[in-house]
């Protein structure tokens, strides 16, 4: 993105080993009381890689967010940030961290934007911070608001700066609760734009979301919970390079499709088989055995219907 200064809202970090994760979540569990709230959730999360979490409400997206954040602690299991316990490794851990949970984030209402920000940066000993507070407000389309107390912004204009609060020292790990919650279209895109620019970076990004067609143009995975529990995680990459193949005797064309090595999750949907791999392979393993292809389609994969289907069925 070029702003002022032409300066980057990001920076692009390259970890001695970049196949080390930035965070893991390791069986995480949470109870009150006898009430467990999560139970048993694992994942990892490498730099520049985007995680969405989805659920119904009440699913414990906003509790694993505090648990990941450092804002509660799990009741079993652990929480690592480059390596090191958060709950144990203060504010040497949670200097790479930038975050905000339960949107948005809580501003001094009487100060302006920018004076929010600086008082954010002295404590974050950010370096040049006039310079990065104007980049960020920039990036987030507020130097018209910047000088104005954060008690006359609208919710929308509070949301982004919040972001930028989120992403005032340059973290590692970016963790967001909501983050488009109570924006309008251009201000949803602008926070998309954001989050893939700082992924592009090499910036971890966890977040939760109810806007599933939206992020799924960027997000690595998907993580849905239901009941407390992570039912099911989705890998974006190649989730839209299926098929739809129309042929003669589907049921023989799909069990031939099956045990070939090059082709993953072939299913017959009525008359019609879906599958992932070369199509131009498949089509003539299909022929070779003597089927008539009649129509070769794409099947776009819908995030937001698997969602639906996922939770149904939890």
């Amino acid at each position: 993105m070029k702003n002022a200064g032409n300066a980057s809202l990001y920076t692009v970090f390259m970890p001695a080993d970049s196949t080390t994760n930035y965070l893991v979540a390791e069986n995480v569990g949470k109870r009150y009381g006898r009430k467990p709230v999560l139970e048993q959730v694992s994942f990892t999360l490498a730099p520049g890689e985007v995680y969405a979490l989805a659920g119904p409400n009440g699913s414990g997206k906003t509790t694993l967010i505090r648990l990941v954040t450092g804002l509660a602690f799990p009741t079993s299991g652990r929480v690592l940030m480059l390596g090191e316990n958060i709950h144990e490794g203060g504010y040497a851990v949670r200097r790479h961290l930038g975050a905000v949970v339960e949107a948005p984030a809580a501003f001094y209402p009487y100060l302006s934007g920018r004076a929010n920000l600086e008082r954010l940066a002295w404590l974050s000993h950010v370096k040049k911070a006039a310079e990065r507070i104007r980049d960020v407000l920039f990036g987030l389309e507020l130097v018209a608001v910047a000088d104005q107390p954060v008690g006359s912004y609208s919710l929308g204009q509070r949301q982004r700066l919040g972001l930028a609060a989120a992403i005032l020292a340059k973290p590692k790990v970016l963790v967001l609760d909501e983050p488009t919650s109570g924006l309008d279209p251009d201000g949803i895109q602008k926070v998309h734009e954001i989050l893939k620019e700082q992924a592009s970076g090499g910036v971890s990004v966890l977040l939760s979301t109810h806007h599933l067609r939206e992020v799924s143009a960027y997000t690595d995975r998907v993580g849905i919970l239901g009941g407390g529990r992570l039912i099911d995680e989705v890998v974006m990459e190649g989730a839209s390079e299926r098929h739809r193949l129309r042929v003669s005797e589907p049921q023989r064309a799909l069990a031939v499709l099956q045990t070939l090595p090059f082709v993953e999750g072939a299913e017959l949907k009525g008359e019609v088989i879906v599958a992932r791999g070369p199509v131009d392979e498949m089509v003539r393993a299909l022929v070779e055995d003597g089927h008539r292809v009649y129509e070769v389609s794409a099947d776009y994969f819908d995030l937001y219907e698997y969602y639906r289907e996922r939770i149904k069925h939890a």
